[in-house]
């Protein structure tokens, strides 16, 4: 084209380049994905070693990290000794670990075995209280005499057995006041409740109460305890004359007015009583240990799962693997 002046200008073509890869359509994201991918396979590889290090590797490592320098200086606890014996290495990762987790089975399935038998034992001793409760009840019902002091018994079955409780009533007390001879309506209660308790077979705790008014009567330093200890020993006497074998009672206490029936009165009649504890399975576990206090529920049930164990046939042992059969001679001859 042509200007004013007579020259000749040039012509300038703009070509828009097609098909390039600009913006996000470049490769600069392949470069953050893989860097973002090796991240996730580093943060899920630190995960993985966490949930298999043995909780004192953990330890060693924390402190490590606390204070390098002086782990390094003193050679103290680090990351790799926290299992072994010799400072600064000990078996491997995989190895620890395995041995953890043989302990770990090892003391779930203690765990279940002793609630099954907390089950068992419990199902067992529910049965037998129960029966227990019946007959006495029944026995109650089928003498007129008798069944006149049903107000005064109180039978509640407990996790050692059944308690069976004879209270004073105000008309009706079980012993003359300060005295600890037993009176006659209440020594054929007594009689019938041993007979009763012996055919049972359970073992028996036998305690003596008082209300919280002071002995004022007999010698002197004579107390409710005394007085308790000697009224629990009256009612022993007729619990083994209704036939109640000796060897089957293991406890007779004498508690004063240290464990009320009625704590908000503490000089109500009902704290005067006599209580005949019939153990179960688990209460004669507790009871009878040889202790001077009974043991908990928990070491009575290990007691029990020990004498179990001891006494369970071993495993047969493995059949020895076969000898390979020999060849027989042939002396050379083909057959």
């Amino acid at each position: 084209m042509a200007s004013s002046s007579g020259k000749l200008q040039p012509i300038i073509i703009k070509r828009v380049k097609k098909g390039g890869h600009g913006g996000h359509h470049g490769g600069a994201w392949k470069i953050a994905y893989a860097d973002f991918v090796t991240a996730m396979m580093a943060f899920f590889l630190l995960m993985w070693l966490l949930g298999s290090t043995a909780q004192g590797d953990l330890q060693g490592i924390a402190a490590y990290f606390q204070s390098p320098l002086k782990v390094a200086l003193t050679g103290g606890s680090g990351s790799g000794d926290s299992s072994s014996l010799i400072k600064g290495g000990g078996q491997s990762l995989t190895r620890t670990n395995g041995n953890e987790r043989r302990g770990e089975v090892e003391a779930d399935k203690r765990a279940y075995n002793l609630q099954a038998l907390r089950s068992e034992v419990e199902a067992r001793d529910a049965e037998v209280v129960k029966e227990m409760q019946r007959r006495v009840e029944a026995a109650i019902a089928a003498n007129p005499r008798l069944a006149a002091l049903a107000a005064q018994m109180r039978l509640d079955p407990t996790a050692d057995g059944l308690r069976i409780q004879i209270v004073d009533d105000q008309g009706r007390p079980m012993f003359d006041s300060g005295s600890a001879r037993v009176k006659d309506y209440m020594r054929e209660l007594l009689r019938q409740i041993g007979a009763i308790v012996n055919e049972s077979g359970g073992q028996v705790v036998l305690s003596g109460h008082t209300d919280a008014s002071a002995y004022s009567g007999g010698e002197r330093g004579y107390s409710n305890w005394e007085l308790s200890s000697d009224r629990a020993n009256a009612s022993r006497r007729e619990l083994l004359a209704g036939g109640l074998a000796e060897e089957r009672i293991v406890r007779v206490l004498g508690l004063g007015s240290s464990v009320p029936f009625e704590p908000k009165d503490p000089l109500s009649p009902l704290n005067r009583r006599i209580s005949i504890l019939v153990l179960g399975q688990l209460g004669a576990e507790r009871w009878a240990g040889g202790s001077e206090v009974p043991v908990s529920e928990a070491q009575a049930l290990e007691n029990i799962l020990k004498r179990r164990e001891a006494a369970a046939p071993p495993a047969p042992a493995a059949p020895a693997p076969a000898a390979p059969a020999q060849p027989s001679p042939s002396n050379g001859v083909r057959p």
